[in-house]
């Protein structure tokens, strides 16, 4: 009797046990200890009857020291949830989750915040009005490309534009979540965001969790190479129907985009490719977009919307900068001094020779644009789309640069991210010359023409000069110039020339002075600059 006593005793625990195991969600986490701007991830197992999608709420509390960040959490598949957060202070951090079920709700812990591992700058702020810098305050000199289906391309290609990128100068890169329909862009996908059948036939209740795996492991790539993740949204260039999707659909496909991606630190938002194509969505649409993606990412990642023919207002609150298509690009020190914010030409035109007027500059044009944008103090991105037997161009699905113009950017990007650009005023000093400076200080002026043009240099020491040829990517000392009134005449078009001040302790170069022979001749004529052997092809 007691025996038996003692076995259903044993029985009936196992049962409680095993219902305990069934009905409570296992809770996993990231290490106890994770880098600044990390990701510390929480995991449950919970229900996975019904729509977990729409049926279930999830959030987190993620505390120190008075601050509170609520990043949402998100269904998986397979009967998981997880909950995501970037800690951003150094530090011990609590958390307890919140859940319309009881199984996922108030769930407690903590971990810890260590220092950020070597290359880990944190995320980009808006910096000094017009600028950019990481969250560490390093200066961030954005030099971007475009490769708007890469993500969508297969493993093969993929990899190979990754290997690509870790050669290329290009920080930023712009790319679309949804999959496009457009020129040289006709293959399917092999993910779609949402469960259903292609073409059409979706259920937009439902997302579809390995698209988004697979899309954020591609964003996490980004992310380790030190490339910022420009995230297109939304785009007009569709055969599945995701740019007409209603505005429930919309919403929530929102939400749970910033739930899943939005503690990558490398993630900018771009709402639009060219939303004033998208003829489905009205202007308070593009506002109730900004403004949900505002409302529930907790740490405020930067927030643009790029344009075909008519600009958004990027004076809204809840843009953070300007991104901008034009091939004007001397109007951006104007469009500074309108919005208030960093000019970023993402799209002006690019490098190829497709038969598309948008396709078919050259590199030295490309190069020049990207000079031009430079010195008005904005930031420039690059795109290359030459004709493929396979259709594989750049543009659209990556794989190999094919083009002249990444290797003079690579030069650009050398000389100006040591620079104090934030610091640094842009002018228009004459019709096709133009000056960014940091004034008694450093001097860079772009000349598009052979116009002269005459300066002041104020304070008591002198300057280094140097000639900057911005296609052969070759730097020429020119001896020194002393305070006060100078003047130059560019050897060529599309040429630089960098004035700097000498440091307390730096060796001087030798003054430059103009002869006076020869005083005649054909232009253009070689003249010696005194005591320097620098020799400069000047108009007269």
């Amino acid at each position: 009797m007691c025996l038996n006593s003692v076995f259903f005793r044993l029985m009936l625990l196992a049962i409680v046990a095993l219902f305990v195991t069934i009905a409570v969600p296992v809770e996993k986490t990231s290490p106890q200890t994770v880098e600044r701007w990390g990701i510390f991830e929480l995991s449950f197992s919970g229900p996975s009857g019904g729509n977990p999608f729409t049926d279930v709420d999830l959030c987190a509390e993620f505390r120190q020291n008075g601050w509170i960040f609520q990043p949402e959490g998100f269904y998986d598949g397979d009967g998981v949830y997880r909950i995501r957060f970037m800690p951003d202070a150094l530090g011990e951090w609590t958390y307890v989750t919140k859940s319309s079920r009881r199984e996922l709700d108030g769930k407690k812990g903590k971990f810890t915040c260590i220092k950020p591992s070597p290359g880990n700058h944190g995320p980009i702020r808006v910096h000094k009005t017009w600028h950019l810098a990481y969250a560490d305050g390093t200066p961030y000199f954005q030099v971007g490309t475009t490769c708007y289906a890469w993500a969508h391309q297969g493993i093969a290609m993929e990899e190979e534009t990754l290997e690509t990128l870790k050669k290329a100068p290009f920080n930023k890169m712009r790319m679309c979540v949804f999959p496009k329909d457009y020129t040289y862009n006709k293959n399917e996908p092999k993910y779609y965001p949402f469960e259903g059948t292609p073409l059409k036939n979706w259920d937009y209740n439902r997302f579809n969790p390995e698209f988004f795996r697979h899309f954020e492991q591609r964003v996490a790539d980004l992310r380790d190479l030190g490339i910022e993740a420009d995230i297109i949204l939304f785009h007009p260039y569709d055969r599945w129907g995701f740019a007409k999707m209603d505005p429930n659909t919309d919403d929530r496909y929102l939400r749970y985009i910033v739930a899943r991606l939005a503690a990558y630190r490398n993630v900018w938002w771009s709402f639009a490719n060219e939303y004033d194509l998208m003829k489905s969505k009205k202007m308070e649409d593009w506002d109730r977009f900004f403004q949900i993606v505002q409302k529930y990412d907790p740490y405020q990642r930067m927030r643009g919307i790029h344009n075909c023919r008519g600009f958004y207002d990027h004076t809204k609150s809840w843009v953070t900068h300007a991104s901008i298509q034009s091939s004007d690009l001397a109007r951006g020190s104007k469009w500074r001094d309108k919005y208030k914010k960093p000019i970023i030409f993402d799209e002006c035109k690019y490098e190829g020779n497709i038969p598309q007027g948008w396709g078919n500059i050259t590199a030295q044009e490309l190069v020049h644009r990207f000079w031009l944008g430079t010195i008005g103090g904005c930031y420039v991105g690059h795109g290359e789309t030459y004709r493929h037997p396979k259709d594989l161009l750049w543009w659209s699905k990556g794989g190999v640069l094919r083009g002249q113009s990444p290797a003079r950017i690579a030069f650009l990007k050398k000389i100006m991210e040591p620079t104090p650009f934030a610091e640094m005023v842009p002018t228009e000093l004459s019709n096709g010359n133009y000056i960014l400076s940091k004034p008694g200080e450093l001097y860079f002026i772009y000349f598009t023409g052979p116009t002269a043009i005459n300066l002041k240099l104020p304070g008591s020491r002198p300057y280094k000069i140097d000639g900057i040829d911005t296609w052969n990517m070759t730097v020429t000392s020119m001896g020194s110039a002393s305070p006060g009134k100078f003047s130059f005449t560019p050897p060529q078009t599309n040429y630089l020339l960098r004035l700097s001040l000498y440091g307390p302790d730096e060796k001087i170069r030798p003054e430059a002075k103009e002869t006076t022979s020869p005083m005649e001749g054909i232009a253009p004529l070689k003249v010696l600059l005194g005591n320097s052997k620098a020799m400069i092809s000047r108009y007269r």
